[in-house]
């Protein structure tokens, strides 16, 4: 999508810091927590949920990964699964240009394209409508998910299968300091994706309790995380006691429940219509 086809701050919510940037700069948030993304316990576990509720798609499937950010998950999935074609596509250009210099690294064939899913958009002509779609935490980010998710669909085949995650619980400081509008119940993303045009086969709570202990350090630690993290040279390693916590973790999520009644990462599986409205 060309430049001058972005949005109005009234469309996409803008909000802006005290010294009247944008919070949700998301070239300047890559550029910041990209490399802090890598090897999070978290992303890890949400990774394999998905991988999981995604399911094996047969060789000539097409994976879309809406909002790819810097193109972890799809160079990744692209390198596991050749004979699977994938594409993202993502709001921010530094995002989209990570993922492209990712791709070209790991020697695999993953399209990366900027878009700005909050307003109408179309196939390229090279790019083919996907059987398969994960979108991973990304409709906290954005004021209308459902005008997003809903013009998504319109990049994918009838019939395809939309594996999507948000978070639940409480937001932390950190969560609104990178631009999380809302946190999701159940319902209220089960209305997001039906209202969307989606078929929604089933909610997931999971993480529960190790996911749910990690979101609660992060909320304890409130502004000083966000402090910590903000002021951390590029590259410089954890403190001992960082990563003794997030090996911790780690092993624990590997216990902890997908579906749960107390889970606070939701995750969906959901299909396209055959008869797309």
């Amino acid at each position: 999508m060309s430049d001058e086809l972005e949005p109005t701050g009234a469309l996409r919510g803008i909000r802006l810091n005290a010294d009247g940037t944008d919070r949700d700069d998301w070239d300047d948030h890559w550029d910041k927590y990209g490399e802090a993304a890598v090897g999070n316990p978290a992303n890890d576990y949400r990774r394999d949920l998905v991988l999981k509720l995604l399911g094996s798609p047969r060789p000539g499937a097409i994976l879309l990964d809406i909002g790819s950010g810097q193109g972890q998950f799809a160079v990744a999935y692209q390198k596991d699964h050749p004979e699977v074609a994938v594409w993202g596509v993502e709001y921010s250009g530094l995002g989209v240009a990570r993922g492209i210099r990712a791709a070209a690294r790991a020697g695999v064939t993953a399209k990366f394209v900027k878009r700005d899913l909050l307003i109408s958009t179309a196939l390229d002509p090279d790019q083919p409508a996907a059987t398969h779609a994960v979108c991973s935490e990304v409709l906290e980010h954005v004021e209308d998910p459902t005008t997003l998710m809903r013009n998504a669909i319109s990049l994918l085949a009838p019939g395809a299968r939309v594996v999507v995650t948000v978070p639940g619980g409480p937001r932390s400081a950190f969560d609104k300091h990178i631009g999380h509008f809302r946190h999701f119940t159940a319902p209220s993303l089960n209305r997001v994706l039906t209202d969307a045009g989606l078929d929604v086969e089933h909610i997931y709570r999971a993480g529960f309790p190790f996911f749910n202990l990690y979101k609660l350090a992060v909320v304890v630690r409130g502004q000083k995380l966000v402090n910590e993290i903000d002021s951390r040279a590029a590259g410089a390693r954890p403190a001992r006691l960082e990563a003794a916590v997030t090996t911790f973790f780690r092993h624990g999520f590997k216990v902890n429940r997908d579906d749960s009644r107390f889970g606070w990462q939701l995750a969906a599986v959901a299909r396209v219509p055959l008869a797309k409205a």
